[in-house]
């Protein structure tokens, strides 16, 4: 592991960050391809330009391991069409990009580990437990993931063992969902979703990072995996075990669907769909081991 270089995109989100910690403590040299040259303790940053076909010299030389983490956030803005746009082309162009320079430079990495979503099997899939054979759906979540796995699929065809983690919801009190549900129930304002029954397939973020690793190291890893944790949990559960972790009531009414549409249009799917995902590959074909997959363990952990 000692000096094996992880070249990251996307290196300063949620997972990028706490995975580069992971990194740096197991003795790997980290670097990242950024838009801005910026300065990251024991991070070699080089500059990227997606719309100019520009990668900084050297950034690809030695690198044994690629990571795919960069792509705009999907809950950050109302879905306009101009951001749409924006939510494709940043997970597919940025991986577009690195496959020309590779094959220009003939430079071919151990392998490319790229983030996924489980939006893959459609924004709301009810009660179907999705394995990672269950086709994909035709809704726009669907079609953004569709493109950036087929993306990730030409790297995999210049001869790179190639992994896709197809992410549900990350569990993290630096970012993501946890900090803007544990706001409202901190307050003793905790309240469900919608109907609150939809499915919420879930992951700490230390797992998730050491899935990255795991897809890294062991070379039988290959394809698509659903990167979640075993047991799924409804939004009204999800919402009843947070207020368990900050020793707060839930006594509100469930905040109703026709709001939340108000609030965000297209984008409420985000939080209304229901997503139940089967660890499937990872269960049977890995020896992954979960730190945290009992979920009031993780939001303990999480919310301390």
């Amino acid at each position: 592991m000692k000096g094996k270089k992880v070249l990251i995109t996307g290196g300063t989100g949620l997972i990028g960050k706490r995975l580069t910690q992971l990194l740096l403590a197991k003795g790997y040299e980290v670097a990242y391809l950024s838009r801005k040259k910026t300065n990251i303790p024991s991070v070699q940053v080089y500059e990227w330009d997606v719309d100019k076909g520009y990668i900084e010299e050297n950034a690809l030389e030695n690198t044994d391991y690629l990571i795919h983490l960069a792509g705009a956030g999907v809950a950050d803005e109302r879905w306009t069409e101009e951001r749409k746009k924006v939510i494709i082309t940043s997970r597919t162009e940025t991986i577009g990009l690195i496959q020309k320079k590779l094959k220009e430079k003939n430079i071919r990495p151990t392998a490319f580990i790229s983030a996924s979503g489980s939006s893959y099997y459609g924004e709301d899939t009810g009660d179907v437990r999705n394995t990672e054979n269950t086709p994909p759906n035709n809704d726009f979540l669907s079609h953004v993931t569709i493109v950036w796995e087929k993306a990730a699929d030409d790297i995999a065809a210049l001869g790179i063992r190639t992994v896709k983690l197809r992410t549900g919801i990350v569990l993290s009190n630096e970012g993501g969902a946890i900090p803007r549900m544990a706001a409202p129930a901190k307050l003793g304002f905790g309240a469900p979703l919608g109907s609150g029954k939809q499915w919420v397939s879930w992951i700490h973020i230390d797992d998730i990072c050491q899935m990255y690793i795991d897809a890294m190291e062991k070379e039988s890893w290959e394809g698509a995996y659903n990167a979640i944790a075993s047991h799924p949990v409804t939004n009204e559960e999800l919402t009843k075990q947070i207020c368990i972790a900050l020793g707060k009531p839930q006594w509100l009414p469930n905040v109703p669907a026709f709001g939340l549409k108000l609030a965000f249009g297209e984008m409420a799917s985000v939080v209304l769909g229901s997503s139940y995902l089967v660890n499937e590959r990872i269960a049977k074909e890995t020896d992954f081991q979960y730190q945290y997959d009992d979920l009031g363990k993780a939001l303990r952990e999480i919310l301390k």
